[in-house]
């Protein structure tokens, strides 16, 4: 899948580039049952909230085979090969999830400054595509986007670990106010299948989720390979350390997946 010129100018202007329903119900159906498979195991991949429900499923690619074909699959991996005009590899992979009534904040934050101080990432040529599993409602704690925020490099940030289970670099609150006022905020929603990109140093952030309507979304961070981290202080699940060039699967590969699981199964 190829950007058009004018998509690749909106994210250049904006940060972000948010393709509706980029994948069909069937894709979604096998990826959305594979992650509730998964958020049912115990794994030392697998972090909770405080109260224990699933927040995020790292690296699952490596070992589900749904997911490792969305970590290949064309209609993610061409797009940000293409607007950096470098081969791709697998930064990290996971699936962030808000529970029903339960699932957490993500605090305003840019990612490039984590990738930076942790990982020993040079520089922010890397972003993050991801896939909705679930309908993206406006009630549901979908994704907060400062549009034009990545335009002002890496934000100072204090490490947070008291607000949520996950510790991160965070923004300030005036910091984010004059960012807003001058980009405001945006939310993308959309039906289960649609499709995101957006900057490594765009600041972005989620409420939490007190509907009943659960919200998942799969998140691939993909570097540069001239960009490869240099000093990961993270779990090699978190930071990858293979950065083997992603050699793309064709894009039928899911649709071919889930038959052949439907055939299994009868």
């Amino acid at each position: 899948m190829k950007l058009t010129q004018e998509q690749q100018d909106e994210f250049n202007r904006h940060g972000f580039l948010f393709l509706p329903e980029a994948f069909s119900p069937e894709e979604v159906e096998v990826l959305r049952e594979a992650a509730s498979g998964i958020f049912d195991e115990d794994r030392k991949e697998i972090w909770r909230e405080k109260d224990g429900t699933p927040r995020t499923a790292f690296a699952c690619h490596t070992y589900n085979e749904a997911f490792r074909l969305l970590g290949r699959h064309p209609r993610l991996i061409e797009p940000v090969r293409q607007i950096f005009g470098e081969e791709l590899y697998m930064h990290q992979f996971k699936v962030n999830a808000k529970a029903a009534f339960t699932g957490d904040v993500w605090q305003w934050h840019q990612d490039f400054p984590t990738w930076h101080k942790d990982d020993g990432m040079p520089e922010p040529r890397a972003m993050n595509i991801s896939v909705f599993l679930d309908d993206v409602l406006p009630i549901n704690g979908p994704l907060m986007l400062i549009g034009g925020s990545h335009t002002h490099g890496q934000l100072k940030s204090e490490y947070d670990t008291t607000t949520t289970s996950y510790g991160l670099w965070t923004l300030d609150n005036d910091t984010v106010t004059e960012l807003a006022a001058k980009g405001g905020i945006v939310a993308p929603t959309g039906k289960a299948g649609g499709l995101l990109i957006h900057h490594g140093n765009l600041v972005h952030g989620s409420s939490g989720n007190i509907t009943p309507y659960p919200r998942k979304i799969v998140y691939l961070t993909l570097s540069t390979v001239s960009n490869a981290i240099r000093k990961p202080t993270r779990p090699e699940y978190i930071a990858h350390r293979d950065f083997t060039p992603i050699e793309p699967v064709e894009d039928d590969a899911l649709q071919r997946y889930a038959m052949s699981m439907r055939e299994a199964a009868e």
